[in-house]
């Protein structure tokens, strides 16, 4: 995809920081779209289906982390990447950003180059999911996930897995080093409406290593599990 293939939606409450991001991001070719407030950042989401939202943490009536919790509410926006701008650089914010579910941060006062390349990076890994959302099989590394036989192969082994085990695995496989946070992991993999215990994540990562490997699998203390190659 050309840059110009990409939409982005940008929030922020300070009119000099909206003008100053999308001059940048517009001289690169993206399709900009903006928003001052976390409730018409909703509606501009649902309306325009962005690739990825910037979106200032710190804004009157809905801040953006709540924001944030609720886009991920959206299965229309399930694949949207979240990037959160913050003048706060405290380790409880990110933490909070990342339970919430932020892919990423970039901390004010904003460096252009420095956004762009993170903007570039995300923006290349949706593209690899989204291929590989497509496609039946998911190849990450060394392990080969059959989506259609429900199979991992791992060193030309086939591994069988629980559903769920299976679900879990290619959840945290389509977006290697994401940050899974554990709220996101149980609406995506049991559902909202399903009540399960607070270690059963924890039990099902745990077997999902014994079974292939202990190095892919991380955890992101606080906040939930990332896939590693």
């Amino acid at each position: 995809m050309n840059n110009s293939d990409y939409k982005i939606l940008l929030v922020d409450d300070e009119p000099d920081i909206l003008e100053f991001v999308s001059y940048n991001l517009k001289k690169e070719g993206y399709e900009v779209y903006t928003a001052d407030n976390g409730r018409e950042a909703i509606e501009r989401a649902l309306d325009i289906k962005p690739h990825l939202i910037i979106l200032d943490v710190m804004m009157p009536e809905m801040d953006g982390m709540e924001t944030c919790t609720e886009l991920k509410k959206i299965p229309a926006l399930a694949s949207s990447i979240i990037i959160f701008l913050t003048a706060r650089s405290e380790d409880y914010s990110q933490l909070a950003g990342f339970e919430a579910g932020a892919d990423d941060y970039v901390s004010k006062p904003i460096k252009p180059s420095l956004l762009l390349s993170r903007v570039k990076a995300l923006l290349r890994r949706y593209s690899g999911a989204a291929a590989q959302e497509q496609s039946d099989t998911l190849q990450v590394g060394a392990i080969t996930i059959d989506k259609e036989r429900y199979v991992v192969i791992r060193e030309d082994q086939e591994v069988v897995l629980p559903k769920k085990e299976f679900e879990l695995l290619s959840l945290l496989a389509q977006k290697p080093n994401k940050v899974f946070s554990r709220e996101e992991i149980f609406a995506k993999v049991w559902g909202n409406n399903v009540v399960v215990g607070d270690r059963t994540i924890d039990v099902h990562v745990r077997k999902l290593r014994e079974k292939i490997g202990m190095d892919h699998i991380k955890t992101v203390k606080g906040v939930g599990y990332k896939f590693e190659i």
